[in-house]
């Protein structure tokens, strides 16, 4: 078994409200000193088997079907140790 992780982003040129809200919650909250915030999603897959090359294919086209709107989003896979 296998874990992989798929973590999905706005692309940098779409605007992220959500961002900008935590942002501009930070100082009133007492946390100081960042001057951006990008909120994104993070999906963990258990895999039945081992994640080889064809298995991450498989997951690929998971991510670019289901996982992320690939117009307005980008999406990174990494295998879990």
């Amino acid at each position: 078994m296998a874990r992989v992780i798929v973590d999905v982003m706005l692309k940098p040129e779409i605007l992220d409200p959500q961002g900008q809200a935590i942002a501009r919650a930070l100082p009133r909250l007492g946390f100081s000193g960042v001057s951006e915030v990008r909120q994104g999603k993070r999906f963990e897959l258990e895999l039945d088997g081992p994640a080889d090359e064809a298995a991450l294919s498989e997951v690929r086209k998971m991510a670019e079907t289901l996982l992320a709107n690939t117009v307005i989003e980008n999406f990174a896979i990494h295998v879990a140790e």
